[in-house]
């Protein structure tokens, strides 16, 4: 047993997955360490925010695909309950769009299912010591390569706080949402949105959607 490990308090650790079986598969490896504990486990986002309340967990493991709410509100909602709350992404969903859109969303980490799973050990010490977390997404040959920023390079065009907008639109939230979201006023949205329609050359809500989805920006 590591000394330094074993004296200080554990890691404290709270799992979002909507699947039994894979939750138990987690905290099983996770209690076998001598530093990480699992203290919460929740099926979905309403029952992760309620427990996190609770709990108060050093770290939440989240997957993106549940019920309800969804992985990316339940991030938005826990970091604004407490902006200091780290949240590690363990998904499916590892396109370098998504994980630009988990870390958008106030997530500290971002870890595919397709990896080791012996990884979130790992993930879980870096994003409980206040670090980032984020593995190398290579894209599939039949992707859009991205830009610089990790964004798609169909989306190069557009700015950050464009490109924030351009996944809130996608997922279906409405102008009042968004505004209400980011802090800034209604005009402004709609500014912003009709810079991000004129430069994709889209001509609806459908096509931007298309889009999205085409990209990897939100999951299908």
């Amino acid at each position: 047993m590591n000394a330094t490990a074993s004296s200080a308090e554990p890691i404290t650790v709270m799992l979002v997955d909507d699947h039994p079986v894979v939750r138990d598969g987690y905290r099983r490896l996770l209690d076998s360490t001598d530093d990480i504990r699992v203290i919460a486990e929740a099926g979905d986002g309403e029952s992760a925010c309620a427990l996190y309340a609770k709990r108060a967990p050093r770290v939440v493991i989240l997957d993106l695909s549940m019920p309800g709410i969804g992985g990316l509100e339940t991030i938005r909602r826990l970091r604004a309950k407490d902006p200091a709350a780290r949240i590690l992404v363990f998904t499916m969903h590892d396109s370098q769009a998504m994980v630009q859109r988990t870390l958008l969303a106030g997530a500290a980490g971002h870890l595919s299912k397709s990896r080791c799973i012996q990884q979130m050990v790992a993930a879980v010490r870096a994003v409980a010591a206040g670090k980032r977390y984020v593995e190398t997404v290579e894209p599939p040959v039949s992707e859009p390569a991205p830009d610089g920023d990790g964004e798609p390079a169909a989306l190069s065009a557009l700015s950050k706080r464009e490109f924030q907008l351009f996944c809130l639109l996608a997922e279906g939230r409405s102008v009042q949402d968004i505004a209400r979201q980011l802090s800034i006023s209604i005009k402004t949205v709609g500014t912003h949105h009709a810079a991000i329609m004129r430069k994709l050359v889209l001509h609806n809500r459908t096509e931007l959607v298309r889009l999205a989805i085409s990209c990897g920006v939100i999951p299908v």
